[in-house]
Formats: C-alpha cells, sequence, structure tokens
C-alpha cells in the first residue's frame, strides 16, 4: 500500500488527531487517566420501524464503514465481507440495499436509533453495555482482542529470542503505557477492566470517532502513534499488509462478532437469524468469511490498489475523461462512471449480443451519429456517450422538470431507447400515475409494456418492451451512483 502519498483528508484527520491530543494532554497532563468517561450509550428508541415497515417501503438501510472487511469499493464495485452478506439478504428478500458510510460508530449507533439505518454491519463485538441499547443477530463469527504493536527497527534481522524481549507478551506489562482506542469501542471497556485486574493505570488515550481500527492500526505501523488494540481477525488481516507489527498479544476471551438491530425491531432480527443460520447458506458464509479474511493474497491486491476505495481515491483508469465530459455535459462525472461501470465494468473491449460496443456501450448507428466507429473505444466512447446523453437532456428538459427525476428519465432512455419512455409516460397518465415521477410510478408503467394488455393501448406508439429490464438499469446505475457518493470519490 503506498503510504507515503498522504492525501488531503487524511492529512486533515490526521491534523484533527494531533490537536485533539495536545488538547488532552493540556487538560490532564496527558500521563492522567480520565476515570470519568462512560463508553458511548445510545438513548433508547422510540421509532416503530421494524421487517414489516421496511418490506412495505422496499428497502434496508445498512451502516457500516469503509474498512478493508466491511465495506470499499475495488475498481468501481462494491465489496466487504459484511455489505455482500447484507447484499444477499437483501436479494433473498426482494428488498434493495442502500448504504451510508459512516466514520463514527458512535454516530451508527445514534443513527440506528433515530430511524436513519436499520442494520449496523461492520466487525462489531457484543458487550453488555451495547446489549442494553442494541439487540444482535447470531454470531457471524468468533476474534479475540489482540495488543497491536511495532517490532523494533531491523526486526527481520534478530533472533526470535531477543524481538520477544523487545515487545509486549502480556497484557500486565500494559500498566503504566499508552494506549489508543476509541472511547466507545469494546476495546475500550477491556483496557478498563484490565486496570482493574492488573491493579495499575493504562494510560488509555481515546482516539477521535472519525478515524477508525484500520486507520489507528496504520498509525501505529508508520510510528505515527505507539500501540492499539483491534480484533484478532482484522489485526490478522492488516498485519499481511503491516508485516512490521506484532499482533501476538491477547487481552481478552474469545467475544462473538454480530450485527446490530434497535432494541425493538423483533421481526427484522428473526428474519436476519432465520436467514443466517439457514443451512443452504453455510457454504455461502464461509466462502465469503474466506474470502476476505484468509484469501489474504487476493484482498491485499485489492487494498493496495490505487482503485480500490481503502488506500486509493480512483474509481477507474478513465476517471479523466469522466470528469472532463461530465463537465462537458453539465452532470457530476460519477453519474457517468456509474454508467460506465454497468455497461461495461470499464472494459474498453467489451461487446454485447446486439451489437453494443466500447465502455458506454453505444450502438453502432448511436456510435456513428455522434461521431465514432467501433474502432474507438477508450476516451472516443465515453465522449460519444455523454454526446448521447447531451441530446435526450435536451429532449427531456420540458417534459419533466425536476433535474433529479428527468436523470432516471434519461439513463431509462438510454438503456431502451426515449420512445418507449415516453410510452410509459403516457401510459402512467393513463392509468392515474404521476407521469413525472419515475420511482413507482412511470417505472411502474414502462414495465408494464410487456403485457399486451397495455402495450396495445392507444396510447402506446412504440408497442411491446422489455421495460423491467430498463427499470433494473436506472436502478443499479442510481445505486452504483450512490456507492461512488457515500465514499467522496
Amino acid at each position: 500500500m503506498t503510504h507515503h502519498r498522504i492525501d488531503t483528508f487524511r492529512i486533515a484527520r490526521l491534523t484533527l488527531y494531533m490537536v485533539t491530543l495536545l488538547l488532552l494532554c493540556m487538560a490532564v497532563g496527558c500521563t492522567e487517566q480520565k476515570a470519568d468517561v462512560i463508553p458511548f450509550v445510545p438513548k433508547t428508541v422510540d421509532l416503530d420501524l421494524d421487517y414489516d415497515e421496511i418490506k412495505k417501503r422496499g428497502k434496508l438501510v445498512l451502516l457500516t464503514e469503509n474498512t478493508s472487511t466491511s465495506y470499499y469499493l475495488y475498481r468501481g464495485q462494491a465489496m466487504g465481507y459484511d455489505y455482500e452478506l447484507v447484499k444477499a439478504f437483501c436479494k433473498a428478500h426482494d428488498l434493495e440495499l442502500e448504504t451510508k458510510v459512516i466514520g463514527d460508530l458512535n454516530e451508527m449507533f445514534e443513527m440506528l436509533n433515530r430511524g436513519e439505518g436499520d442494520l449496523i454491519a461492520v466487525n462489531l463485538a457484543i458487550t453488555a453495555e451495547r446489549l442494553k441499547k442494541v439487540k444482535f443477530t447470531v454470531p457471524l463469527a468468533e476474534t479475540k482482542q489482540v495488543l497491536v504493536q511495532r517490532k523494533p527497527d531491523g526486526w527481520r534481522k534478530m533472533k526470535k529470542r531477543h524481538l520477544r524481549d523487545s515487545i509486549m507478551e502480556s497484557p500486565l506489562e500494559l500498566v503504566g503505557e499508552e494506549v489508543h482506542v476509541h472511547a466507545y469501542s469494546s476495546f475500550y471497556s477491556r483496557l478498563m477492566n484490565l486496570q482493574e485486574e492488573a491493579g495499575g493505570e493504562i494510560n488509555i488515550i481515546e482516539a477521535p470517532g472519525d478515524i477508525d481500527s484500520e486507520e489507528l492500526i496504520r498509525m501505529v505501523a508508520d510510528g505515527e502513534i505507539n500501540r492499539t488494540v483491534a480484533d484478532q481477525n482484522v489485526a490478522q488481516l492488516n498485519n499481511t499488509y503491516y508485516p512490521n507489527l506484532d499482533i501476538d498479544c491477547e487481552i481478552s476471551f474469545p467475544q462473538n462478532i454480530a450485527w446490530a438491530v434497535r432494541s425493538n425491531a423483533d421481526s427484522l432480527l428473526h428474519e436476519l437469524n432465520s436467514w443466517l443460520v439457514k443451512k443452504s447458506n453455510a457454504k455461502r458464509l464461509a466462502y465469503t468469511y474466506d474470502k476476505y479474511f484468509k484469501s489474504r493474497k487476493s484482498q491485499k491486491e485489492r487494498i493496495e490498489s490505487e482503485f480500490s476505495s481503502f488506500s486509493g481515491n480512483r474509481i477507474s483508469v478513465y476517471d479523466d475523461v469522466l470528469r472532463t465530459e461530465g463537465n462537458k455535459l453539465g452532470w457530476d462525472w460519477r453519474m457517468l462512471a456509474a454508467m460506465c461501470y454497468q455497461e461495461s465494468r470499464f472494459n474498453p473491449e467489451a461487446d454485447s449480443w446486439a451489437g453494443a460496443f466500447g465502455l458506454m456501450q453505444l450502438m453502432p448507428l448511436t456510435a456513428e451519429r455522434f461521431g465514432i466507429d467501433s474502432t474507438m473505444r477508450e476516451g472516443r466512447n465515453i465522449e460519444a456517450g455523454a454526446k448521447f446523453l447531451g441530446y435526450l437532456e435536451n429532449l427531456w428538459d420540458d417534459k419533466v422538470p425536476d433535474s433529479l427525476e428527468r436523470v432516471k428519465f434519461i439513463l431509462a432512455s438510454y438503456n431502451v431507447g426515449q420512445g418507449h419512455v415516453l410510452d410509459a409516460m403516457k401510459l402512467a397518465d393513463e392509468l392515474g400515475y404521476e407521469n413525472e415521477v419515475w420511482d413507482d410510478n412511470v417505472e411502474t408503467a414502462l414495465s408494464l409494456k410487456s403485457n399486451p394488455k397495455y402495450y396495445s393501448m392507444d396510447v402506446v406508439s412504440h408497442g411491446y418492451c422489455r421495460g423491467s429490464d430498463a427499470t433494473d438499469y436506472v436502478k443499479k446505475v442510481m445505486t452504483q451512483y450512490q456507492h461512488y457518493l457515500s465514499l467522496s470519490l
């Protein structure tokens, strides 16, 4: 992973962290234990939002974090152990999945209990304190807490006994030493208990909430802080990226890792548990765990890539041309990127059975109309696709005044043709739907165009089409776009 190039965001976070430490030092002398700090306890939720309501709206809202295990993007694709499993659950229950990436676990709990999310899916340990305010699913894994510390310089040439002498091997050695963890974490609670067991104070330094556990691990590896605590499964994975870390000192008994729901979301909890323990899902769960926690070479390749949201800030090799064409069009370039991913997975050699080609999967006649042929597959293909979108924008401009709604009409037209979408607009009006609103209105009417009862109506000019393909396309592009927005790429 290229850690020498610290981006602006990381610098800002690190600056905030150092300012926080300075203020702490000024307030308590940096050696005095903050005994009055209480791990975060969210307020009791009064919201009545359970599985039936979630099913009625057709969407589950996931709260997660951008880490190498829970959720990240790689070459434009959403990945992660927790994300993949939640997505599979939603597919099995005919639910759309909306993903919100939150950098602060404290905020995640608050959002859950405010109804701004339905499920927290991160590497979350079940603790007695958390059980007072949320409910957990059946365990997905079991892990221990380990001390993450840096090996000394020249460790590769050291004899094993000399190496062991230079690092901590017992949690009792933490007395009088500093450890950086989050105040609301299970690690904080364990360190507080360890103080009682060891009969001495540990200098527990609270990390800001927006610096996640994996960032603290990186900071130990890079010498910015001395040590932290992490779950063993996460520490083992990160040890692949940072071999100069020692993670052998265990400081807890095994703990269960699970997902969290609101304390009154009993039916959602039942659905999740039923799915997680289903025998037919056993292989899926085992495979997904191995993919992210045990197949470390593949995971390392993904995480260290410049096209990973965990360590890089690029979606594809075509980001620059997508930005340029997005600016010309007046669109967020990430919407073009979402289309490009959905059309071709950023493969310039992609061809469809119908003759569409290139990154934006243009049909030959459309491509010719906008100045390219099948030999022009990279930047020129994106340029032609953007011109086609501009043409569609002009056609829809006076028909759908709301710009956010209009984008969905344009996307559907790009996929199935403007004539069929205009038919759907008229059909929606005929059937009593709102003809300038896409979701559950014109979208529904377009899906009906595969039914003779509807495509034979007088208001329909262009006959049959598989409208559900186009409506699925719009949903997938908009979902992909939300992924890019959530990680500020």
